[in-house]
């Protein structure tokens, strides 16, 4: 993934929660297969409407040079991974409806996220590191 100081919808940014990586990796041949996922906010625009998600991102290479240092989150996500599913999304926010969970007290706290986080667009959610992308640097 590539860190970016800029917030651009274009290249679908991710906001992670560093404190939620976990991962695991092991020898594949002469090179290392790693898989982990990180708990992730973004937004996504469509048809004219933005919106605010929340849920997680899948993190895989089946072709990396040398072990990742899984205690170095920032390390792990600078890694050459593929993401090329984007963030599995659990719940949606686009201002007047919310698309998810219909667990009540897990409906709350991802709304108690993605309200402000609307509200603020495009400013990076406080407690979270960004922006990543999966899109190679232009």
């Amino acid at each position: 993934m590539i860190r970016e100081d800029r917030f651009l919808i274009s290249r679908k940014p991710f906001a992670v929660d560093l404190a939620t990586l976990t991962g695991s990796q092991h020898e594949r041949g002469d090179l290392i297969a790693f898989s982990g996922s990180v708990n992730a906010l973004w937004f996504r625009r469509q048809g004219g409407v933005s919106r605010a998600c929340i849920g997680s991102l899948k993190l895989w290479s089946h072709y990396l040079p040398e072990p990742l240092n899984l205690d170095d989150p920032q390390a792990v996500l600078s890694a050459d991974l593929d993401g090329r599913y984007g963030g599995d999304c659990e719940g949606r926010w686009d201002g007047t409806g919310y698309w998810g969970t219909e667990v009540p007290d897990v409906q709350a706290r991802h709304l108690a996220i993605l309200r402000p986080m609307l509200a603020n667009y495009p400013a990076l959610p406080s407690g979270y590191d960004g922006w990543w992308t999966f899109q190679e640097r232009r």
